[in-house]
């Protein structure tokens, strides 16, 4: 019996050695780092250039290290308003962008500067002040008609004034009222991203226009309402955009379509409809890949 435990072991210790030292075994079994750096892209960085919202809304805190995890790139994420970020699209500084102004995306693409336009979100603006709200216009069911009102009353109104997508609505707004906002006597422009305009809003006891995803988002620190809502007007509607790498050849085009095809794939968009969904009741994002933005009313 000894014997044949002896041998056993003199064979099982032969078969060990001849595995250790097969050529070849260190590709057919690689470490987990050595097939990280396998599969890890080319160019593994890719500058994001987006809306201050999905920053502030913490949106992008959520997606990002997920899109990272699964795809090996990393995210250079830089959060500006629209007007800002499509300019470093148009300028190539960029590789992707994720912007919420459909009409200057429109101008954006026809330049040639951006491809592969996709629908991926939307949310809506609302008008927020004082629970007080001395200027009346609470329930008011067109923010045109509101903003016409904040006029009236002369109102304390903070402006982002950023050329976001934001303040590109807030002047669409002031047009639609036929009001010249830089008449307003209680203009404060803050040249700022929303939540800061919004904490700015709330210490000048101000009313403001914002997404309502911040404005959710940073509710717990303000001293503001939402007044007036639901207008279709307010419809805000996020969409990516690749830069073209033919006119800008130091664009990393793999990267940018990666994180397009992220940002649209059914996983993605179902965690963007839940986003918020457990800490405040309600989502902050509508997913919408699967939409046109004629199903959303955009021309």
């Amino acid at each position: 019996m000894q014997r044949r435990l002896m041998i056993f072991s003199i064979m099982l210790v032969l078969l060990l050695s001849l595995v250790a030292c097969a050529p070849g075994d260190a590709t057919l079994a690689p470490t987990t780092a050595a097939a990280a750096q396998a599969t890890a892209p080319a160019n593994a960085e890719i500058i994001l250039s987006t809306t201050t919202s999905t920053q502030d809304s913490g949106l992008l805190d959520d997606l990002i290290p997920l899109f990272e995890q699964q795809t090996g790139y990393h995210v250079k994420t830089i959060a500006v308003g629209t007007g800002a970020a499509l300019q470093m699209g148009a300028d190539g500084n960029a590789d992707v962008l994720l912007v919420h102004a459909p009409a200057a995306e429109k101008d954006f693409m026809a330049t040639g500067a951006g491809v592969d336009r996709r629908l991926v979100m939307h949310n809506d603006f609302v008008i927020v002040g004082p629970a007080d709200d001395p200027a009346g216009i609470k329930g008011i069911p067109l923010a045109a008609d509101a903003f016409k009102k904040l006029a009236e009353k002369q109102a304390v109104w903070v402006s982002r004034a950023d050329d976001s997508g934001t303040n590109k609505m807030e002047l669409t707004l002031w047009k639609a009222a036929g009001v010249d906002s830089k008449s307003l006597p209680g203009l404060i422009e803050t040249g700022q991203g929303m939540a800061a305009t919004l904490k700015i809003a709330s210490e000048k006891a101000g009313y403001t226009l914002t997404d309502r995803a911040t404005y959710l988002a940073q509710q717990a620190n303000l001293q503001l309402d939402i007044l007036v809502e639901k207008d279709p007007a307010l419809l805000n509607v996020y969409h990516v955009i690749s830069v073209n790498p033919d006119k800008f050849p130091k664009v990393n085009a793999a990267g940018a379509k990666a994180f397009s095809d992220f940002m649209v794939s059914p996983d993605t968009q179902k965690r963007i409809a839940e986003f918020g969904v457990a800490k405040y009741g309600q989502p902050l994002f509508f997913a919408d890949a699967d939409k046109t933005d004629a199903d959303l009313g955009l021309q």
